[in-house]
């Protein structure tokens, strides 16, 4: 993938589930049948290795196994965002190396969770994962997981430094994200973000989101990239009505 596809990304990004056979290995047979599906349905890239592909539960070697799946099935279709989620950024760097030499587009991190030490200790997490790659770091605001709400302040201030390259918002905080959308149209759109609020995606739209990351879009693609088709051509009736 291009460096000017990737800092442009926006769509419909699936967060990508996993499928496992009954003694829980990873089933390969299915992931591939899924991701053609997927593909074949026209988003516009994968996000796997978020919480839909349920990273927090991965061995690191079972992450390293679903990365090198993707990247061979996809082969160069589609950009591929992985998450390096973990609960503090030694381990995270850990994670930044395997999917770099994976091949991956991007990279998508949380807030450090588990021992929490305020917003100075997360600033400092984002900053460290963006010296250790070259790749596009992706903030991953999730509060319900991590107990750390990303304010549009830190958000912003990461961008104007080239920390971050966008957020995929899963807060569910409808406000933060209006404020956040605004503030970076403000700043001349430093930033690509996300909606992961599946069933809100036509407010995100309304609100200038460049995109959205539906769990829901593993069971209808189609009708997720419906509505993105729609949102670009300035209609809002049916960006209503695929979201109902």
């Amino acid at each position: 993938m291009s460096n000017a596809s990737i800092a442009n990304l926006s769509g419909v990004i699936p967060p990508v589930i996993v499928p496992l056979n009954d003694d829980r290995s990873f089933d390969r047979e299915s992931y591939v049948t899924h991701l053609e599906r997927l593909i074949a349905s026209g988003v516009h890239g994968l996000f796997i290795l978020g919480s839909s592909g349920e990273v927090a539960f991965a061995t690191r070697e079972r992450r390293q196994e679903i990365l090198e799946a993707t990247m061979s099935i996809v082969d160069g279709r589609l950009p591929v965002l992985a998450g390096v989620v973990d609960t503090q950024t030694e381990r995270v760097l850990e994670h930044v190396r395997d999917a770099e030499a994976a091949g991956v587009d991007g990279l998508v991190a949380t807030a450090p969770f588990y021992a929490l030490g305020g917003l100075e200790v997360v600033e400092a997490h984002f900053r460290a994962i963006a010296k250790a790659t070259d790749l596009p770091v992706y903030a991953y605001d999730i509060p319900v997981c991590v107990n750390v709400k990303l304010p549009v302040d830190l958000l912003m201030r990461l961008a104007a430094d080239g920390v971050i390259a966008g957020v995929k918002d899963s807060s569910g905080d409808d406000v933060a994200f209006r404020w956040l959308c605004q503030a970076n149209e403000d700043a001349g759109h430093p930033l690509r973000i996300f909606t992961g609020h599946e069933v809100v995606v036509d407010g995100a739209y309304l609100s200038g989101a460049d995109g959205s990351v539906p769990g829901l879009g593993n069971v209808d693609p189609d009708g997720y990239v419906r509505q993105w088709d729609a949102y670009q051509n300035g209609d809002w009736e049916t960006v209503r009505a695929e979201q109902e």
